[in-house]
């Protein structure tokens, strides 16, 4: 065998992506605030790009000369009868573009001006912090108060001790000793006991709110109970004694045991349902999420009208000035050639692909409101099944781009703000042939449970004998399926005596 470099021909075939395909599909998948930073980013790093401000809406509009026609934009405001113009990609002249210059955004005089206020993040205390300041307050030794900050470390979100008492402990003592050495302390270090763990354990239960520091959901009950001083009621002695048999929902059981009427022990359930599960996510430091619409439907005049909410995105121009440098080519040599080229090309690659953003959620938000008109009118029942696949095929474009167009996305409709995904639904059949969609079955499902007999609940095989008088096919088991995802208990589970 010999050894050393070899040189061999062959052919291969390979999928490429052009960078500018990404950046395309990631337009089309951020969301509005996420859009909105993104361009402003893009404004401070491309000095070829730049903001149209109001003086220039006259030139931005159709009639003017400065625009090339390749670029002319469909009206923002547009109705569900009407198709949206499709943008002609293909026939861009990129070099005239380069040397000319376009500016797109659209005509937007008679766009209906709406108020935007940037909302801001209020600073709030999430509950390590709350919990440590309550601790501050207390009488601790040094001691105490490094035990009790392995402990808040410990909490999770919900307020419950994330690992169990013997794990702190040998954690707390694996810091005590290497702070030992940090300080090159001599002789026997005492460690933290048993004893020690758990009296701090004790001090963190008396903390607000109350319930944190449990090890599980009775622990949680039960701190909650003893802090409002009801330690001698029977809603703490069911907890503590028949947590089991409780959240079984086995009344007649409990009450046989404790001699007491099934109503008695119902009203301390009830009582119990009132106590949080979670008492720590109150206090929990979750991201500030603001839905902002991308997209409104109001209803004029009997019809449905669309509009893009895309009023407070910067609006995007290449920079006359910098084109005006670029036509100079003799003055830059081959690498500034290479700089102007390569931003020229990348700011008016950005200026279209937002264009081809706008053009494609109106696509979409077309055929959806067309689709699902009945809901406009009905209300969630009416809801008709819509797959991302039917979308796709009937605006002619690829399933994952439909789907990167819907997602986080959402839309303000006369029924509320919704996101564009509740529109997608699977479909059950009904006995006339037509469909339904399943979101639409499950409102139906919630309704029929609001409206039962609380003595005599609804069983499964009764939902479907009801649904099935009003046309829908549906098994027994999709029934107990929907329901749980509802978070609907059992019609056992729900009886009251």
């Amino acid at each position: 065998m010999k050894t050393g470099l070899q040189q061999t021909t062959g052919l291969r075939q390979e999928l490429k992506v052009n960078p500018r395909l990404y950046q395309a599909m990631d337009l089309l998948y951020m969301p509005l605030l996420d859009l909105q930073q993104h361009l402003k980013q893009e404004l401070l790093t491309n000095p070829f790009l730049e903001l149209v401000e109001p003086e220039d809406e006259d030139e931005d509009s159709p009639d003017s000369e400065d625009t090339p026609e390749p670029q002319d934009l469909a009206e923002p405001e547009t109705t569900a009868e009407a198709e949206p113009e499709k943008t002609g990609d293909d026939d861009v002249d990129w070099e005239a573009v380069l040397l000319d210059g376009f500016e797109t955004g659209g005509a937007r005089e008679e766009t209906e001006q709406r108020d935007y206020v940037e909302p801001v993040t209020v600073a709030t205390t999430d509950l390590a912090d709350y919990l440590g300041e309550q601790l501050a307050l207390l009488d601790l030794t040094p001691r105490q108060q490094f035990l009790a900050e392995e402990f808040v470390g410990n909490i999770s979100d919900d307020g419950y001790l994330a690992c169990p008492l013997d794990e702190i402990r040998s954690a707390v003592n694996e810091r005590l000793m290497r702070e030992a050495e940090s300080r090159d302390i001599q002789g026997d270090i005492p460690l933290f006991g048993e004893d020690e763990v758990l009296a701090m354990l004790r001090v963190l239960q008396d903390l607000d709110p109350p319930g944190v520091g449990a090890r599980d959901l009775r622990e949680c009950l039960l701190l909650q109970l003893r802090a409002a001083g009801q330690q001698a009621s029977l809603a703490h002695r069911l907890v503590e004694e028949a947590f089991e048999e409780l959240i079984g929902h086995r009344w007649s059981e409990l009450a046989k045991r404790y001699g007491i009427s099934a109503q008695d022990v119902q009203g301390a359930a009830d009582e119990i349902a009132k106590l949080d599960p979670k008492p720590g996510l109150r206090y929990s430091a979750g991201s500030d999420n603001y839905i902002i619409p991308d997209l409104v439907v109001e209803k004029i005049d009997g019809h449905y009208h669309i509009f893009l909410n895309d009023g407070n995105l910067p609006r995007l121009k290449l920079s006359r000035t910098y084109q005006e440098l670029a036509r100079d080519k003799k003055r830059f040599d081959a690498e500034s050639k290479d700089f102007i080229a390569s931003k020229l090309n990348s700011a008016n690659w950005m200026i279209q692909a937002i264009e081809q953003r706008r053009q494609t959620m109106l696509k979409v938000m077309h055929y959806i409101v067309d689709r699902q008109r009945d809901f406009f009118e009905k209300g969630v029942q009416a809801l008709r099944p819509l797959t991302l696949r039917e979308v796709a095929e009937a605006v002619g474009m690829h399933e994952s781009t439909v789907s990167r167009v819907t997602n986080e996305k959402f839309v303000q409709t006369p029924r509320g703000v919704l996101p564009l995904k509740f529109f997608f639904s699977s479909g059950l059949a009904t006995a006339d042939g037509d469909d339904v969609s399943a979101r639409g079955i499950k409102d139906q499902i919630e309704k029929l449970v609001a409206g039962e007999d609380p003595r005599n609940p609804l069983t499964d095989q009764a939902i479907v004998e009801i649904l099935q008088e009003t046309g829908v096919q549906i098994a027994r088991r999709t029934v107990a399926k929907y329901r749980d995802q509802l978070g609907v208990l059992p019609a056992r589970m729900r009886k009251r005596v």
